[in-house]
């Protein structure tokens, strides 16, 4: 029995999966079942493209909020919240608590890219 190991564990946005299926759809003119699945969740969901997310990504990085790790970072760009409140809902699956002032920052930072969608 082989044993596997993990060489490098880092949270993906949801627009990157879904790249990589389409790409994926391309060469192999289909996907398996699964890939399907998983290609249909993606795409029900509102997502920014790839180099957005990863735009949107770095911006909230840069805002030097304490305590916000890159998990956190992926899933306000999953779920892009409109307002305060949201962004509560979001982190509050983790152990987490943001000043008023942060969550400000980081909601204004994602109203920019939800406009353009």
């Amino acid at each position: 029995m082989v044993s596997l190991q993990i060489l490098n564990e880092e949270p993906i946005t949801m627009s990157e999966p879904r790249d990589s299926l389409e790409k994926i759809k391309k060469r192999d003119n289909e996907l398996n079942f699964r890939a399907n699945k998983t290609e249909e969740h993606l795409n029900s969901m509102s997502l920014l493209k790839p180099k957005e997310a990863e735009e949107l990504q770095k911006k909230i990085a840069e805002l030097g909020v304490a305590r916000l790790k890159p998990e956190h970072i992926v899933k306000v760009v999953d779920t892009l919240p409109k307002s305060v409140d949201e962004l509560k809902v979001i982190l509050s699956g983790y152990n987490i608590t943001v000043n008023q002032e942060s969550s400000k920052k980081i909601v204004d930072a994602v109203a920019d890219y939800v406009k353009t969608q």
